[in-house]
């Protein structure tokens, strides 16, 4: 009874003891969980703060520090990967080698535990045995006793016959026989039980709890063994984090504060030169500005009586249109429009009634007024260019940058076509090693078929050998106009220095376009500030306003008038500004032909885009 309350308590123990290796490694299992949790959010975290490609943010890290921060995101995602590391080993050494030993573990025990009871209930038979034994020699000995007795009680009486007597000696000995039988038999039992008992008690049980003992030391060097190795594997990747953090230290230290400075100096360098010194006004003496017609139509052989406009014989007068187009503005778009033909219908009048009646100004007039309202839209150039840019079409030689930032874009655009060249060179060595290999060895490729596409690598090479040349004219005068810089800042002080008083008459032509970028106009072709400066003559080669919308003649319309076009019935025009309330519209025909006609002879299809972009420039610009 004893002995199995031992198994019955070494069973509990046992049993603790698995519970407790299932226990780590359910620990050790949750432990992998947060490992790769926490790596999975430090990659994201990376991931997140990465800069998104063909973004305005992979420009940001040409600078020293934004480079550092990046380098920190990339050791970030290593360290992440050094978690996921030290996941995978939890995994592979402990959680996966534990539970396999935890199967192992639980079928040695049964069978250690199988053999016990089987031993415990071997001896237990065997006692049973000898127990059975040894009542029934008892119980024969009692029952020869009596049958002796039984036979010395007839044998005293002399009543007894002889036979009687016989008899009971008979049956005294018979059981004598039997209670001798039962003797050796309980003489046989009892050595052969000693003996079971002795073996059980000292050879089969100790040897079943020395593996039960062993069984259990084992377990419990397995789970040292395991929580040495969960140390071990964080202590493997301590070097590797230890370096990640190294190359964050190193590149905090690369940061350096003055070589970023000087990259914010070259991104934002406008190369224009700072603006002089205000002129003093003087308000004491009145100036009443007056323009006849003749020294309207001569401005040009005598505009030296005008400080602001004189100047050379090619001179730019008007910033913002073609002097072939000057009279047409002063005059045509201020006149009251005919009305239509009488006989025409009210619907037939898109634009509604004719405009309000005005008394035609002297000419004078409308040139003062139109000098006055010089500051709302400083020339049609910036207009088209901004127009351009909201479009999102900008000018191929960059020329709506200032100047040395012009010189960047111009000397990229260069290295990108030399990279393309040298491409489209490398393929056509290639093919043409391909074309040597042929000719040598007719039965690996006909030679003749690679001679188109190296017709068309030679074709493509020209053409941006071409564009080549044309980028790079154009940024040797942009570096001519930045080396003459220094050159023109000192003949305009010394200028300045003779003549102080005339200096003011120049006017500047550096300006921006509507969405912020910049034109180069008479700085950049003077190159120096003096009162002799006229407008050149780059308008007249500029490009046509773009279109806003079409129309189509309603009737007949002579153009007689200066700025006036003639246009037939039916007739289909482009529209390039439409009614500002004075009752003409401006079209054109083609390039070559454009002016003004009366609103209510057109029906006018304006395209809805060009003609928000159009009125957003036009409050921009006022």
């Amino acid at each position: 009874m004893k002995q199995k309350d031992q198994f019955d308590n070494l069973e509990k123990h046992t049993q603790w003891g698995i519970d407790v290796l299932e226990k780590f490694i359910k620990f050790v299992k949750e432990r992998t969980e947060i490992e790769l949790s926490y790596a999975k959010q430090l990659r994201n975290l990376s991931k997140k703060y990465q800069p998104k490609k063909n973004s305005r943010e992979e420009e940001e890290y040409r600078y020293t520090s934004a480079r550092a921060f990046l380098a920190t995101l990339n050791e970030m995602n290593d360290y992440a990967g050094q978690h996921e590391v030290i996941s995978e080993n939890m995994t592979s050494l402990i959680t996966g080698e534990l539970t396999r030993y935890v199967q192992e573990l639980k079928q040695e025990r049964k069978s250690h535990f199988h053999d016990g009871r089987k031993a415990q209930q071997h001896i237990e038979t065997c006692w049973k045995q000898l127990e059975a034994s040894k009542r029934r020699f008892e119980r024969d000995c009692k029952e020869a006793d009596r049958a002796q007795q039984y036979f010395e009680k007839m044998d005293a009486d002399i009543n007894v016959t002889k036979a009687d007597v016989e008899k009971a000696r008979q049956q005294a000995q018979l059981r004598h026989q039997m209670a001798e039988d039962s003797k050796a038999e309980y003489s046989s039992t009892l050595q052969k039980f000693n003996s079971e008992q002795h073996d059980h008690y000292y050879t089969h049980i100790p040897h079943i709890f020395q593996k039960i003992q062993e069984m259990e030391e084992r377990r419990i060097v397995r789970i040292g063994e395991s929580m040495k190795t969960f140390a071990e594997v964080d202590r493997q990747v301590i070097p590797i984090i230890g370096k990640c953090l190294d190359e964050i230290t190193k590149a905090a230290e690369s940061i350096d504060h003055k070589n970023d400075s000087q990259l914010v100096i070259e991104a934002f360098k406008s190369g224009f030169e700072p603006p002089g010194d205000v002129d003093f006004e003087d308000f004491t003496q009145p100036m009443k500005r007056t323009v006849s017609e003749s020294s309207l139509s001569n401005s040009r052989g005598d505009g030296k009586s005008e400080p602001k406009f004189g100047g050379k014989s090619k001179g730019k007068l008007w910033p913002f249109i073609k002097k072939n187009k000057l009279m047409s503005l002063l005059t045509s778009p201020h006149q009251p429009p005919p009305p239509p033909p009488a006989s025409a219908s009210p619907s037939a009048v898109p634009n509604g009634p004719q405009s309000p009646k005005q008394q035609k100004e002297p000419l004078s007039h409308r040139f003062n007024e139109f000098m006055t309202s010089k500051p709302k839209i400083h020339c049609f150039r910036s207009l088209k260019r901004g127009l351009s840019l909201k479009l999102g079409a900008g000018p191929e030689d960059f020329s709506n940058l200032p100047p040395e930032q012009r010189r960047k874009k111009l000397q990229q655009k260069v290295d990108e076509l030399n990279r393309d060249i040298q491409k489209e060179m490398d393929q056509r060595d290639a093919l043409t090693k391909m074309k040597d290999v042929y000719i040598k060895n007719p039965q690996m490729g006909d030679a003749a078929s690679v001679d188109h596409r190296l017709a068309e690598l030679g074709q493509n090479i020209e053409k941006l050998r071409l564009e080549v040349q044309k980028f790079e004219g154009w940024l040797a005068e942009v570096e001519g106009r930045l080396s003459m810089r220094s050159e023109a800042r000192r003949q305009s002080g010394l200028y300045e220095a003779q003549n102080p008083s005339a200096v003011n008459s120049c006017a500047q032509d550096r300006e921006s376009s509507p969405d912020g970028s910049y034109t180069e106009e008479q700085s950049q072709e003077t190159e120096m500030k003096v009162p002799a400066t006229d407008f050149d003559d780059e308008f007249d080669d500029e490009e046509p306003l773009p279109t806003i919308g079409t129309c189509k003649a309603l009737y007949t319309f002579e153009g007689q008038n200066e700025g006036t076009i003639s246009v037939a019935e039916g007739e289909m025009l482009y529209v390039i500004e439409e009614d500002k309330g004075d009752g003409w519209t401006r079209i054109r025909r083609n390039e070559d032909e454009e002016g003004y006609v009366p609103t209510s002879y057109v029906e006018v299809y304006l395209d809805k885009n060009a003609k928000d972009v159009y009125k957003s420039l036009e409050k921009i610009s006022e």
